[in-house]
């Protein structure tokens, strides 16, 4: 099956229609139905009108980081520090970092902006003055190696000095930071939220258990392979930026004897996917979900709108097929709310 180039996952989007705040309450956001022969207008808390026995909902359960830190180098000029994953076990590091600095949850990667004007070795202080961290050795795409002083922990620096990071294209500051967090949010793994996940409440998950389906839970640990855009033409040249992803057996199991797997999200797909391709249950994972690829688990898609030309648009085009544009076009012409805060939408797989 030839794949088609970037440009045919491109659209028009009125500005207006980029979502700069979170819906309230949360299930209010409209529902764009499309698992039928005519679409469906319905707000997200009606998904329990739409489910019963036999459908297992999937959901992400990772938390957002405070990945964001404004430091400065010595000299004061201000640096960006975008904190992104845990550094693996014996990945290279600069030999500015000592081993102290080399021990687990001490040592990430992270954007560092401006990334030239920062050596390796480059200790970066806060705004009193106290060294937070040293930036090690450049490892491409613009990520760099950054390890907390003395041994400390990542997470203790990034509570200490971060913030919860929001898009670029959300200009309104956010009153309540767990508004960017899912109400099922657990182990801080993430520097961008599930956010297909953001709609539900408990209560409106205990209303679709009470309604028979059952909900799991699985972990991807979502970063650079799910926000960074795709910067080739030939999307069969585009290279995910591998992402953590753990599925406990059980849940495999449960969407093994499944009548139908929903997945809330495109990172819970992902984690399913990578699962049942790799045969792995947690690892990294690399996967990129494009046109003629055969989904093994997942039946149905609750998710959000994404960005043009985006590996997420390019996934739904995966699952969906052709009619993911159809789709688009009707919401955009009823005013549908866009992105990490917008509106949602439910389609099936593409048989």
């Amino acid at each position: 099956m030839a794949v088609p180039s970037l440009d045919a996952f491109d659209y028009v989007l009125p500005d207006e229609l980029i979502a700069q705040y979170p819906a309230e309450p949360r299930d209010s956001a409209r529902l764009l139905d499309a698992t039928a022969q005519t679409v469906a207008h319905r707000r997200v808390r009606d998904i329990a009108e739409l489910v019963g026995p036999g459908d297992v909902l999937v959901v992400n359960d990772t938390r957002v980081i405070p990945a964001r830190l404004q430091l400065f180098k010595p000299t004061g000029g201000a640096v960006e520090v975008f904190l992104l994953d845990e550094l693996d076990r014996g990945q290279p590091t600069s030999g500015e970092l000592t081993s102290a600095e080399t021990t687990r949850d001490a040592t990430w990667r992270a954007l560092v902006r401006p990334s030239r004007r920062v050596p390796d070795g480059t200790e970066l202080v806060d705004a009193t003055g106290t060294v937070v961290l040293r930036v090690g050795t450049a490892l491409g795409d613009g990520v760099r190696v950054v390890a907390a002083r003395g041994g400390a922990s990542m997470l203790a620096v990034a509570h200490a000095h971060g913030e919860v990071p929001l898009p670029p294209y959300i200009n309104v500051p956010l009153a309540d930071a767990d508004r960017y967090q899912t109400v099922y949010s657990r182990n801080e793994r993430s520097v961008a939220a599930p956010t297909a996940g953001l709609h539900f409440t408990d209560e409106l998950l205990a209303a679709c258990v009470a309604r028979g389906a059952q909900v799991e839970r699985v972990e991807l640990a979502v970063g650079l392979g799910t926000f960074r855009p795709i910067l080739v033409d030939d999307i069969d040249d585009h290279t995910m930026h591998g992402e953590w992803f753990n599925v406990a057996p059980a849940v495999l199991d449960a969407c093994a004897d499944a009548d139908r797997v929903i997945a809330i999200g495109t990172t819970s797909v992902r984690a399913l996917e990578s699962a049942a391709v790799t045969g792995a249950t947690s690892g990294v994972t690399d996967l990129f979900i494009s046109p003629g690829y055969a989904f093994k688990v997942v039946d149905t898609l609750f998710t959000n709108f994404h960005q043009p030309k985006s590996s997420l648009l390019v996934m739904l085009s995966a699952f969906a097929g052709d009619e993911w544009r159809s789709i688009y076009e009707h919401a955009i012409a009823q005013q549908y709310r866009f992105f990490s805060f917008g509106d949602a939408m439910i389609v099936n797989r593409k048989a």
